[in-house]
């Protein structure tokens, strides 16, 4: 099949390898995407860990908790160009749709779209409103929601990166470990919370990786499963977020941090929302 320069260059951007490895890959998974980001891997090309990142060009991502702490959300709208999205009355439409949904507590990105903003029309129909208005595709890229017994929020500089966590304690003592996690989860991009978070379809596919790329190397047959479950408690280690290493602190665990904070204190759930 014919493989174009487009498919080429998504799958490029969301794994990092080269262009020509990318090609290969592509055509030797016939066109599917995930199968080519497997055979990249398999040859020990640089991938992101947590595969296809959102299909997004350019936009804002926010994020911001409740009045009471208990309920933080994270929105992104995508938009055609930088330039708008840097745009002052978008970055405050952006804002109005996020407080809206934190004074609904809305919980999907179907609630989301059925509130209303000021002047009584929907979340769904600003968001044509601002297509027509703006003149460049506007879209809802993403809506996350935590609800816990306190929760956090971060923007990274240039509102690309946003982050939202919910803890199993509330309490103002625990306002800098609450910062620390974000920031950890917008620096890190933790796939899951610990390794019981992640799917047996994912352990089944990074140990089938671990395999293939200890053959490539030319490791003997018998040492194949030991050698990739090795590199499965690696991958447990590196992506996901209570087994990471603190970026503050890299001899610790966020785990190990949190505990040091308060000995029962753990993050419940996180969300990321980010550009790519």
């Amino acid at each position: 099949m014919k493989i174009t320069a487009q498919q080429v260059n998504e799958l490029r951007k969301l794994t990092g390898a080269g262009m020509m490895d990318c090609k290969k890959a592509l055509v030797e998974s016939e066109g599917d995407k995930e199968k080519a980001i497997d055979i990249l891997r398999k040859k020990g090309q640089k991938v992101a860990a947590s595969r296809a990142g959102r299909d997004a060009v350019e936009g804002i991502v926010l994020a911001k908790v409740s009045d009471d702490k208990t309920f933080a959300a994270a929105v992104m709208i995508n938009c055609e160009t930088d330039f708008v999205a840097k745009n002052i009355d978008f970055i405050n439409y952006v804002k109005s749709v996020l407080e809206v949904a934190l004074e609904n507590k809305a919980k999907s990105a179907a609630e989301l779209n059925a509130l209303k903003l000021n002047g009584g029309r929907t979340v769904e129909e600003t968001i044509i409103d601002q297509t027509g208005v703006i003149g460049e595709k506007i879209q809802l890229g993403g809506f996350e929601v935590v609800d816990a017994d306190s929760t956090y929020a971060y923007i990274h500089p240039g509102n690309r990166i946003a982050t939202i966590a919910g803890f199993n304690k509330a309490g103002d003592g625990l306002a800098d470990a609450g910062k620390d996690v974000v920031m950890q989860i917008a620096a890190m991009s933790p796939i899951a919370l610990d390794k019981d978070s992640i799917s047996d379809e994912v352990i089944a596919r990074e140990i089938e990786v671990g395999k293939e790329q200890a053959r490539e190397q030319g490791k003997p047959e018998e040492m194949l499963e030991k050698i990739a479950m090795g590199k499965l408690n690696k991958f447990f280690k590196e992506n996901t977020l209570l087994n990471q290493a603190f970026i503050k602190d890299g001899k610790k665990s966020v785990s190990q941090y949190l505990k040091e904070t308060d000995k029962d204190l753990t993050v419940v759930d996180f969300k990321r929302l980010a550009l790519v």
